[in-house]
């Protein structure tokens, strides 16, 4: 079989185009595949799809192939130019790259399996291309499947804020609760920010919402509220997000006692700081006996952490009823406490209590965000780790 009927094969080829020659340069291994149309063709406008003669050309240009062995490959061709009687004078799309690409449909195919395999730096050295080239395959990967994604109601969202680099710079990230997939991104953590998902959205997708998980961050709130029908009744502040403060304010009963005892040179809590971020099931069985002596003891942060873990019962009711007869007497503890922390968490989760009950209606929360989270972490430092080893 000769090397043209080989490539016609290899790069599924239909009228008009058809492999004229194959170039083989054993200095530089590389193939060169120039591409023709057969005389007297005619394509589509590629705005109309009007069937029109040929008008022109544009020059010579050429495009990354998948590499055979060693040797890469390049496709060469001069792309015809019709002329629409609506459109003007088009340049024709051709079967083996996208519009103004630089690398064939099928190399960027291999590129992306090759990325969604190893990191940025990584992918970019086994395919000999840049790192500009590599994300610009991740981009147009990214935007095909936005443009491919059919609109529909997404009963359970999850709203969550993304760290994405020093001095408190942030995106907003909304996902679906029930697929675990991101739906949205967006810059900083505003009411804008969140208010551009929202008016993305159709009236029946917006009244399709059932349930919102997000933290007690005001912006999320307030666009919540102005976009989302019978809002008050869908938003549920996370709970893991709740326990974080709680255990936040843990961690400053005990910075506040350590600091009071060494005065003492008392250094009970000297290395103890993670033991009481540790929720009781969670806490490692090396350290059981000294926790519980610990626990022993009258200390005030073993009080704050007993009122901490006594909090997370909250979400074991099914019904408000219960759950905020639990509350009234987990509140009035709290608060009574005479440990300043604890008593502020109280009081902000009393002046958001509504909206911490409606997990009686709306069992969610925001573990699946807290997971692409993670995910979005671990891509974006990755490359970043694989280039500073290598410079």
């Amino acid at each position: 079989m000769r090397d043209i009927d080989v490539f016609t094969k290899l790069l599924a080829l239909a009228r008009p185009w058809l492999v004229e020659r194959v170039d083989l340069d054993p200095k530089a291994e590389s193939i060169c595949v120039v591409l023709r149309h057969r005389s007297n063709a005619r394509f589509r406008c590629p705005k109309c799809g009007a069937v029109l003669p040929l008008y022109d050309h544009i020059p010579l240009r050429s495009w990354r192939h998948l590499d055979h062995g060693s040797w890469a490959t390049w496709l060469q061709a001069r792309i015809p130019r019709v002329s629409c009687l609506f459109h003007g004078i088009r340049q024709v799309r051709v079967p083996w790259a996208l519009p103004a690409a630089r690398f064939s449909l099928a190399f960027e195919k291999h590129a992306i399996d090759t990325l969604l395999e190893a990191d940025v730096l990584g992918a970019a050295r086994l395919l000999r291309i840049s790192w500009d080239e590599a994300w610009g395959f991740m981009d147009r990967a990214v935007e095909r499947g936005l443009k491919a994604k059919k609109r529909r109601v997404i009963p359970r969202l999850g709203v969550d804020e993304k760290a994405v680099a020093k001095r408190h710079q942030y995106v907003t990230l909304v996902s679906d609760l029930d697929r675990g997939t991101v739906e949205f991104i967006a810059d900083d953590r505003k009411i804008a920010s969140l208010d551009r998902y929202y008016e993305s959205l159709t009236k029946r997708q917006l009244a399709g919402i059932q349930a919102i998980a997000m933290d007690m961050w005001e912006p999320f709130i307030t666009s919540t509220w102005r976009h989302v029908p019978d809002a008050g009744g869908k938003i549920v502040f996370d709970r893991f997000h709740i326990m974080k403060h709680m255990t936040q304010a843990v961690d400053e009963v005990r910075k506040a006692e350590h600091r009071r005892l060494l005065k003492d040179d008392d250094d009970t809590l000297k290395r103890t700081k993670y033991l009481w971020l540790f929720s009781e099931e969670n806490l490692p069985e090396r350290y059981a006996e000294w926790f519980a002596r610990l626990k022993a003891l009258n200390l005030k942060t073993g009080r704050a952490w007993a009122i901490k873990e006594s909090l997370r019962d909250l979400w074991s009711y099914r019904r408000k009823g219960w759950a905020k007869r639990f509350w009234k007497a987990w509140y009035f503890w709290a608060t009574h406490s005479r440990l300043p922390p604890v008593v502020k968490v109280a009081r902000m989760l009393e002046s958001h209590l509504a909206n911490v009950l409606t997990y009686c209606d709306h069992v969610i929360t925001n573990a699946t965000s807290e997971g692409l989270n993670s995910k979005i972490q671990t891509v974006k430092k990755t490359p970043m780790v694989s280039a500073t080893a290598s410079i």
